[in-house]
């Protein structure tokens, strides 16, 4: 029996000692491989220095940056408007390389956009390699490393280089690209296809390079048989911010002006030069297609009244001949960096028309650099008086212009607000192109008439010494005695001039009705003052309850008249109506 009992003893005890060696040898199993960790326990890695992301890439707060606008990338569409990039809230690509792979401590640099590049010293996890970050990454860890308290320039964070580091193109500049942005107009004036018209901005790379032509594609489709089916085409040279046009090797050629712009040998059917295009230029295709062309920046301000403008060459109104179109019509408003001043102006042109264009682009300029002189500007405000202005402006573009065998008159408008929004405005001319303002029922001449048969001009020779004989009507073939450019003849006769006439500044009273209109003086030799007054009420009688379009209605009424009247001349028209708002800048052109 005792020896039965100390059988079963060593047997427990063997067991017992299996059993502690089968544990043990599980727990070294254990220890060794670790398996918790396949198990979906809260991770337990290091502590996330201050810095570190602490969640996606790519935020799904969209609101979480908003304070830091200024890192904000923006996009501009094709028509300019102003959007966050869509693509910033979208999840990284996976496609290509997807392994992971932490990055190095050392700098990396990392693509942000299509071209910024910043320097990335703190580990990342999740980047793909080869992957592009878009700038919503850079800016919520700026974010993140503002929140705690560590500025985002330090060398071991996320940073974006110095001033001479960093790529100009980086940040789209809203000003350069503004000032970029032009707006071209084109309108068949005379041909089959009179009356057609179109427009485009330079920032519409899908529309250019704009091709005029007989068959599709071309833009600007002109029904003429003499128009070659890829006649012209209009580009936006990038580098010299100016539109240019260049003949495609047409069979009739292309004229710019009257000039030609085509291949000098007309049966290679080579390209020609590219030529500039400026605001008032024709162009003709073949022989009887006739386009107006009109300029004007895309970024101009709301005036704050209505504006209509509109010219034609009334090429055909000298039995058949082509007259060239020599009027440039323009209007500045506001000023640039002076945006209670504004300017509007017609230059007429004769011998051409590159004084009037130089004229059109200096004066303006001109004024805005005398107004740019705080104390000059304070005082026409003050004293309610531009006269010192408009004089000086006058004489600066006479000695700025450097045209000898060319001229124009130029009639320009000046109008102000004060700090109570009281609008005044004062004209200056050299020239036949006049101005008046209606206000109260009453005309104001703003102009004065300087043909050399005009009385006023008589006086003025008269007193220099050099009376005109009886009978003289032109001064070295020309009817003007007063204009810009025209050094040659100055220089031979010193009865000519570039003093402009200055009128009386007018208070534009509010619920006045008050209006002006300036025009070249193919309207003033078939319309008088009077005649213009009429159809202006009997517009506005017509369409009591227009008011955006209706200085544009108004500025068309006015040249139907001159071609009812059959006026023989180029013949440029500006209405402003100081008792309506506009809320576009237009310069259509009537055939």
């Amino acid at each position: 029996m005792a020896m039965l009992q100390s059988i079963v003893v060593f047997t427990l005890l063997l067991l017992m000692l299996i059993l502690i060696i089968i544990i043990i040898i599980i727990i070294i199993i254990v220890f060794a491989f670790k398996p918790w960790r396949f198990f979906s326990y809260p991770s337990r890695c290091r502590a996330i220095k201050v810095g570190e992301l602490e969640r996606p890439l790519v935020s799904n707060d969209v609101d979480l940056a908003q304070d830091q606008s200024n890192d904000l990338t923006r996009n501009y569409d094709l028509e300019g408007e102003c959007h966050l990039n869509a693509a910033l809230l979208r999840p990284p690509r996976t496609e290509g390389l997807v392994h992971k792979q932490r990055l190095s401590s050392a700098s990396r640099r990392l693509a942000l956009g299509d071209s910024v590049v910043g320097d990335v010293s703190d580990p990342l996890d999740g980047i793909l390699v080869g992957q592009t970050l878009k700038r919503r990454v850079v800016t919520e860890h700026l974010v993140e490393l503002q929140k705690h308290g560590r500025p985002a320039n330090q060398s071991q964070n996320l940073r974006f280089g110095t001033e001479n580091d960093r790529p100009q193109e980086s940040v789209p500049n809203t000003d350069a690209i503004s000032d970029q942005r032009s707006c071209l107009s084109l309108q068949v004036v005379s041909g089959p296809s009179c009356g057609l018209h179109c427009s485009v901005l330079s920032t519409s790379t899908a529309r250019l390079p704009l091709t005029l032509g007989r068959v599709p594609p071309s833009y600007l489709l002109l029904k003429d048989y003499e128009v070659s089916g890829k006649h012209a085409m209009i580009t936006w040279n990038l580098n010299k911010l100016r539109w240019e046009l260049v003949d495609m090797g047409s069979l009739n050629g292309t004229l710019l002006n009257s000039r030609p712009i085509n291949h000098p040998d007309p049966g290679s059917r080579l390209w020609g030069d590219p030529v500039e295009l400026a605001s008032g230029d024709t162009i003709t295709v073949g022989t009887t297609s006739n386009i107006y062309v009109h300029i004007s920046s895309h970024n101009e301000r709301l005036v704050p009244f209505g504006v209509g403008m509109t010219s034609d060459p009334m090429s055909l109104r000298r039995g058949g001949k082509k007259l060239p179109m020599e009027d440039v019509c323009y209007y500045h408003w506001p000023l640039p960096g002076i945006y209670q001043f504004g300017v509007f102006g017609i230059c007429d042109g004769h011998g051409g028309v590159v004084a009037a264009k130089s004229a059109s682009k200096i004066l303006p300029e001109m004024v805005a650099t005398i107004l740019a002189d705080s104390v000059k500007r304070e005082r026409v405000v003050s004293e309610q008086d531009a006269s010192d202005v408009l004089r000086d402006a006058f004489s600066q573009t006479e000695a700025s212009m450097n045209n000898y065998y060319e001229g124009c008159t130029a009639t320009l408008l000046l109008v102000w607000a004060d700090a109570d929004e009281n609008f005044f405005a004062q004209c200056a001319n050299v020239g036949d192109s006049a101005c008046f303002i209606n206000m109260d029922g009453k005309q104001i001449k703003m102009t004065e008439d300087h043909k050399v048969t005009s009385c006023s001009e008589r006086l003025r020779i008269e007193g220099i010494g050099e009376p005109l004989k009886d009978g003289e009507t032109r001064l070295c073939g020309l009817n003007l005695a007063r204009m810009l450019g025209d050094k040659f003849v100055k220089q031979q006769d010193s009865r000519f001039s570039s003093e402009p006439y200055i009128s009386q500044v007018v208070h534009l009273k509010k619920s006045s009705g008050a209006f002006a209109l300036l025009a070249s003086d193919g309207l003033w030799d078939v319309v008088s003052f009077k005649k213009a007054v009429q159809l202006v009420v009997q517009t506005r009688e017509r369409h009591p309850s227009e008011t955006e379009n209706l200085a544009e209605k108004i500025a068309e009424v006015m040249l139907d008249e001159a071609r009812t009247q059959r006026t023989k001349d180029n013949t440029s028209i500006i209405f402003i109506d100081f008792d309506s708002i506009s809320t576009v800048s237009s310069c259509k052109v009537r055939p």
